[in-house]
């Protein structure tokens, strides 16, 4: 089965495992905080109901001690060449109190695009976080808390929502589409950055960005874009289950390279579900995608014996009936219906099933067990966290995710196929000799596979030292952060690459 774009474009990540610890007792409500409030929010159209920018004062403890910091939930304004405003971007900052003038300061936003950025903000790296009940499956028993693994333990943090997301807009509905686009989107988040930059007097802080799925894309392109129209240079960039070539996330089904870059992340998430998951037989199963699997698929399709040991082996790999698997000739698209029985997975972690609930099709269609299922609380959660905890108090809508924009999106010359970012990478770490890369992916993600990462930057020339380019795995799927453990892991591993640049 092919994947669907829609289905690829809201990625959030935007993950979840059966290996989930235990979510924390709850925090203790969080006391009133101060509330300040700058002049009133001006604007044409809908932007009148956006509120003014709410700035309030905040705690939290972490294992490094207690932190101080400011919150300011509130809107930056573009203007277009005749001097009107055009959109109202809106982010949340948080910036730690008494912690040095060359602080990080660290933009992040998700990708879709059409994703606001409550996935990163509420399961990541946010001084609140919401904790999904049912071992991070089950949306109903969500609860908003205190998150000591918060990154303010070592950058300020700038959440951007993109125009069409959150409660970013363009002054007119018409116009919104001028900034859905692969370089209209970098240039207006590298805007947003400078404006913010600039009006805090942020000139001197290392920056760093952090983007998940095509907000890995964005971060790359919009990093370049900060350099070409604001002159400000990154330092480093974070990224989260990234879109890296259109050609490999969106490409043939046909294609024996592709299949051989996705079955790492079938495989382990077979493992998962034969509660057998090991280092090394992870590993294995990567050197097969690689070796037997790929020339196999690449060549004359096997015959008699030999035909019934290969698609054996690859059904006993990754769950996938046998006879799905040679009717394909090898190539495994349709995995949705087939692995479990009576069931469907997600895209976004091949580990997650739920019951079928039209078991008379023969095709998966409909939602998707974790971005439908489990994701789209962050919306409803972050909502109320700004109304009550930040202050930020609207009647507008907060959009989570914008179906409109993924379908408008223009992609440039030759489409989504043709998107690419291996250029963005060799320029960066090229004409910037402190300039690095993390990335993180989960072993069961489906819709960006890890292998397909591990490709492109296996293929990167050798610019600079080792270690510019980090890639690190984690237990989980798209959004591999539900799961406690791999977020603390993900998170330990964060600070460390921040530290590295000390």
């Amino acid at each position: 089965m092919k994947t669907s774009p829609l289905a690829f474009l809201f990625a959030v990540l935007l993950a979840a495992t059966t290996a989930v610890a235990q979510s924390p007792e709850p925090a203790a409500k969080p006391q009133e905080p101060k509330q300040e409030q700058k002049a009133q929010a001006q604007g044409p159209g809908i932007l009148k109901l956006l509120p003014a920018d709410a700035v309030t004062q905040h705690s939290i403890d972490t294992p490094q001690g207690r932190i101080d910091y400011t919150a300011t939930a509130g809107t930056l304004a573009f203007y277009d060449q005749s001097g009107s405003q055009s959109a109202s971007v809106f982010y949340t900052a948080y910036v730690a109190k008494n912690r040095g003038a060359n602080r990080p300061l660290t933009f992040a936003f998700n990708g879709g695009p059409g994703a606001a950025s409550a996935f990163l903000h509420l399961g990541v790296v946010g001084p609140r976080i919401l904790a999904i009940g049912g071992n991070g499956h089950d949306a109903t028993r969500a609860e908003l808390r205190d998150n000591p693994e918060t990154w303010l333990a070592f950058t300020d943090l700038v959440l951007i929502d993109p125009v069409g997301t959150g409660w970013s807009r363009a002054a007119k509905s018409d116009d919104a589409k001028n900034f859905w686009g692969v370089r209209s989107d970098a240039e207006s988040m590298a805007k947003a950055i400078a404006l913010y930059v600039a009006h805090n007097n942020r000139g001197s802080s290392p920056k760093y960005l952090l983007g998940e799925s095509y907000g890995g894309f964005r971060a790359l392109k919009t990093a370049r874009a900060l350099l070409r129209d604001q002159g400000l240079a990154v330092s480093g960039i974070v990224m989260l289950s990234p879109l890296l070539e259109g050609w490999l996330t969106f490409g043939d089904d046909t294609s024996a390279l592709r299949a051989a870059l996705q079955l790492p992340s079938l495989a382990a998430a077979e493992l998962e579900r034969k509660h057998a998951f090991t280092l090394e037989s992870q590993v294995a199963a990567e050197n097969f995608a690689m070796t037997d699997y790929l020339t196999m698929l690449a060549g004359r399709a096997p015959q008699g014996e030999a035909a019934q040991k290969f698609y054996g082996r690859v059904a006993d790999m990754t769950g996938v009936p046998q006879t799905t698997i040679a009717n394909a000739r090898g190539f495994i698209n349709d995995f949705v219906k087939t692995v479990r029985m009576g069931k469907i997975v997600s895209r976004y972690d091949a580990d997650f099933a739920v019951d079928d609930p039209n078991p008379e099709r023969a095709a998966a269609r409909g939602p998707d067990p974790i971005l439908d299922g489990v994701a789209r609380a962050y919306g409803g959660a972050f909502a109320d966290y700004a109304r009550n905890e930040l202050g930020f108090k609207t009647e507008m809508t907060y959009t989570l995710l914008a179906g409109d924009i993924s379908g408008q999106w223009d992609w440039g010359r030759g489409g989504r196929f043709a998107a690419s970012s291996e250029e963005d990478i060799r320029t960066l770490l090229a004409f910037s000799p402190s300039f690095r890369i993390l990335v993180a992916h989960g072993y069961a993600d489906m819709v960006t596979p890890y292998g397909m990462t591990r490709y492109v930057l296996d293929h990167l020339p050798p610019i600079g030292g080792a270690g510019r380019v980090q890639l690190k795995l984690y237990r989980g799927g798209h959004m591999f952060y539900i799961a406690q453990d791999s977020r603390k892991a993900f998170n330990a591993d964060a600070a460390a690459f921040y530290r590295a640049a000390e």
